[in-house]
């Protein structure tokens, strides 16, 4: 089993990272490929000690920092049938893996994976999670809000057969976000089989505040955009809804300006029904100082992410930006 996993200005989180995937309950031979960008915090340092004291920790340089040239650096380097993916801000169960084997043997899938339960620990960060595991922050996938066990388009993370990489030709480094539903996108093109199961959970580790959480999801928007171009009918509702609200909050913030009062209806409508409903509806059990800041969550994460799709620029992804 080989563990494969990005890392970039991570030193808050992967030790612990590490010490989860280490410590997994499967039987079989494991490694763990670390790909080192260029981190500007004390990453390669901890990765350094890290690598000296288990000797299945493995280092490879990933001059680029980007995630799907990392992660094609990573898959070089390890030497076993199953790809495990992992990021440096996910810990896993210590059943993660030998799950993922049995789900994957049992289904004939190419790729399995699980939920990303986002949780938190400062009031933003729980704040963060709430939406990050709401429909109303994230819509309906199954890998986000849970569901029962099935067939999909994607999944998060992801455990897969190595063949299946090798028969698609790896991550596509064109995609510097958004490159695993473009990756899972390939594989049931080719005749392969994703899927999903809530027995997989993996801890993510929300961003720290609203200016990196806008950030995330802006560059999300963007490069999802950049999916459904390259692989024409793709995009559903649940992508288009965020760039539908951008816009209409727009254009009815502009028409109420100009005197026509009806347009505020659609700004108005939006900040009443999203931000302050779904936090109404999704935030009664959290800690005060959380559920004050949901609002302002579930905001950044839609208008963030429908910016970034509205302005995706149209030469994105072409070879220039590899």
């Amino acid at each position: 089993m080989s563990v494969v996993m990005p890392v970039l200005n991570e030193e808050r989180h992967l030790e612990d990272a590490v010490n989860r995937i280490m410590a997994q309950d499967y039987p079989g031979e494991l490694e763990l490929v670390l790909a080192l960008g260029p981190s500007k915090d004390r990453t390669d340092e901890i990765a350094g000690r890290l690598a000296q004291r288990d000797p299945r920790v493995i280092l490879a340089r990933n001059p680029t920092g980007r995630t799907p040239n990392g992660l094609n650096i990573a898959i070089k380097a390890s030497q076993y049938s199953i790809i495990v993916r992992v990021d440096g801000h996910s810990l896993l169960p210590a059943d993660y893996i030998r799950i993922a084997v049995e789900t994957m043997d049992a289904h004939n899938a190419d790729n399995v994976g699980g939920l990303m339960a986002a949780e938190g620990v400062t009031p933003f960060e729980k704040a963060v999670a709430r939406a990050m595991t709401s429909k109303f922050g994230v819509g309906n996938a199954r890998f986000h809000t849970g569901g029962e066990a099935g067939e999909v388009e994607t999944v998060y993370l992801g455990t897969f057969r190595r063949s299946a990489l090798e028969r698609v030709g790896g991550y596509d480094e064109t995609f510097v976000r958004a490159q695993d539903w473009e990756m899972n996108h390939r594989i049931r093109q080719s005749g392969g089989r994703i899927w999903f199961t809530p027995a997989m959970r993996v801890t993510y580790r929300p961003r720290p505040d609203l200016k990196q959480l806008a950030k995330q999801f802006f560059y999300t928007g963007r490069w999802r955009r950049v999916v459904g171009r390259e692989h024409q009918g793709t995009l559903n509702l649940r992508y288009l809804a965020p760039p539908l609200a951008v816009a209409g909050i727009l254009v009815g913030t502009v028409a109420g300006l100009v005197g026509f009062w009806p347009g505020w209806i659609l700004p108005v409508g939006y900040f009443l029904t999203v931000p302050v409903g779904g936090t109404l509806l999704t935030g009664e059990d959290l800690p005060w100082k959380a559920r004050l800041c949901l609002p302002f969550v579930y905001a950044t994460m839609h208008i963030s992410w429908g910016l970034g799709f509205l302005t995706s620029p149209p030469g994105l992804g072409l070879t220039k930006d590899r």
